[in-house]
């Protein structure tokens, strides 16, 4: 290795990027202190589900790098999302100048550049910024992504874990937080000691901590981010009138003030993708690239729970044609399960300061293929706008690494003007089906007897909301089983149901409406040979035909449990 001539080295690169298909350019190759541009190092588009990382101390240039990535696929139509933590990753909606430094950069590198506007929609959390709003109802976060939130221990969690599941079982809509709290109050109040009993694990006690965390969120301004119209994670897979690929990016202008809500949002809108997906298997090109910034945020004192579902997610949803990409400062900010799934690799400098920052400097070298490059004085002496590389080919082998000068975007790499961004967000489709929060009847409702607290035009597709009626937990709407029965069969079991679609759902989207009502005229009879004939007929042949309708019951909640993904996720759209 060490008598290789530089020719040698430039040739092994050569040969290592020399790819098919279609390619994301990341630069040109430096080689013993020299450029070269005519040894390009590239990854393949068809690779990008491979996962990757993007790492380097502060101010290397990594948000430059995603920045850049972005572009291309969004010219090559895969559409992107980007979390937005600086502020300028705006700059994508508007286009670059040009000046002599950059042609001198841009040529030296081979790069025929132009400045380009880009197809972008700017999200925000719970409309904390100028994007769309983005919100999402307690139920489909689930209870271990909530846990995360409230910084629960493992016990509180999994009592949490039992209070979604009553919720569930009743019919109990958790849309917001004042839903959870309800279902929580109501479950220590004289009136829940009952269920509160039947629930078993969970305690008053531990109740009453759950409850009081939710009320210091609530303190915090962070009820804004659940409740409805919920986001649909689909609106990131669309493509441009012109077929490029749509950026979405997501404003976190508050980030440091509540980093693990905003990070557990991202890992929210990854789990919602991976619920809802289907399997693709191997693709051209990926439907979409999840740039998750601050990775390091997602893993800190994370509950063994969610590093299980994180890596579970990261591992599956690759086949589902979704590639993910982890920015942080160093590979060791990643648990291992979660690293050794990642092919692609884009290190920046690093900095060995302290015996701290030199021990993860050995660290990161040791994670990289043997290469021509002293990797450790390699990875400490490269250069703002360089870094270290190396990528999964077309045939699933790692490339040769190599110290890289990387490419400039083509848009502005900083913040858009004010106005600008306003403007695309008031002209955007999105706004009117997510601009304005609804409140419908939801748990709250039923558990108190309140009407919804009225809240203005209902957003588009969202019907206003119904008045509440009388509830009684555990007792779901006739129409609700045949629902739940052909949801079953289609989503879980995978096969054509015989009942009509939508013959238990209300106007209002949810199982008759959260209401008990009569079957609704001309309704189809259950037909026999279903998934719920089927469990029917199983356990009523073994506890006895007089038990028929306590296995339909049973059968229907099965199904309730069993939508509920990795994350305890179960979005309304999938209930």
């Amino acid at each position: 290795m060490a008598n290789k001539s530089t020719a040698d080295k430039v040739a092994t690169i050569q040969k290592g990027y020399a790819l098919e298909g279609a390619t994301i350019e990341l630069g040109a190759a430096i080689v013993d202190g020299e450029l070269h541009k005519d040894a390009p190092v590239r990854l393949p588009l068809s690779m990008m589900n491979r996962h990757g990382l993007v790492a380097g101390a502060t101010g290397t240039g990594k948000t430059v790098t995603l920045h850049m990535m972005a572009e291309q696929l969004s010219t090559a139509g895969v559409p992107v999302f980007l979390a937005d933590i600086k502020g300028d990753l705006s700059g994508l909606a508007t286009a670059a100048a040009g000046s002599d430094k950059l042609a001198k950069r841009t040529e030296s590198i081979g790069q025929a550049w132009s400045g380009k506007t880009f197809p972008v929609e700017f999200l925000a959390l719970g409309g904390d910024g100028d994007g769309i709003p983005v919100r999402a109802t307690i139920t489909s976060f689930g209870p271990i992504l909530l846990s995360r939130v409230l910084e629960l221990n493992d016990t509180q969690e999994s009592s949490l874990q039992l209070v979604f599941h009553f919720a569930d079982k009743n019919n109990l809509e958790l849309v917001d937080l004042k839903d959870l709290r309800a279902v929580i109050q109501f479950l220590i109040s004289d009136e829940g000691k009952e269920p509160l009993k039947e629930l078993g694990g969970l305690s008053k006690a531990t109740a009453g901590v759950i409850l009081r965390e939710l009320v210091g969120l609530e303190a915090q301004g962070m009820e804004r981010f659940f409740g409805e119209p919920e986001f649909d994670t689909a609106e990131l897979l669309r493509t441009a009138p012109d077929g490029r690929g749509v950026i979405s990016c997501l404003e976190l202008p508050t980030l440091q003030t509540k980093p693990m809500v905003f990070s557990t949002f991202l890992m929210w809108l990854l789990a919602d993708l991976f619920e809802d997906l289907p399997e693709a298997g191997d693709l051209d090109k990926p439907k979409l690239v999840f740039f998750l910034d601050e990775a390091h945020l997602l893993f800190n004192d994370a509950s063994k729970a969610f590093l299980e579902a994180i890596t579970t997610t990261v591992r599956l949803i690759r086949s589902k044609g979704v590639g993910i990409f982890f920015v942080t400062q160093t590979p060791k900010d990643v648990p291992a399960d979660v690293l050794g799934q990642l092919a692609n690799r884009v290190q920046h400098a690093l900095r060995a300061f302290t015996p701290e920052d030199a021990k993860a400097l050995k660290a990161t070298v040791s994670t990289f293929p043997v290469s021509d490059y002293d990797l450790e004085e390699t990875l400490t002496s490269a250069g703002i706008g360089e870094a270290v590389i190396t990528v999964m080919n077309e045939r699933g082998a790692p490339t040769p690494v190599a110290l890289t000068r990387l490419r400039a975007p083509e848009s502005v790499m900083g913040p858009s003007a004010a106005e600008l961004v306003r403007s695309t967000v008031a002209g955007s489709a999105l706004l009117a089906k997510y601009g304005t929060a609804v409140d419908n009847v939801s748990a709250y409702e039923k558990l108190t007897g309140k009407a919804a607290a009225p809240t203005g035009a209902a957003a588009a597709g969202q019907p206003p909301s119904p008045s509440p009626e009388v509830f009684v937990p555990g007792s779901p709407g006739p129409t609700a089983i045949d629902d739940e029965a052909r949801r079953i069969e289609e989503e879980i079991l995978g096969r054509p149901s015989s009942r009509q679609p939508g013959s238990g759902r209300a106007e209002n989207g949810r199982p008759d409406g959260g209401r008990v009502s009569a079957p609704p005229a001309g309704r189809q009879a259950p037909q026999p040979g279903g998934m719920m004939e089927d469990i029917t007929g199983a356990l009523g042949g073994a506890l006895g035909s007089g038990l028929k309708s306590m296995a339909r019951s049973m059968g229907t909640q099965l199904g309730r449990e069993l939508l509920r993904g990795v994350f305890g996720t179960s979005s309304r759209r999938r209930r």
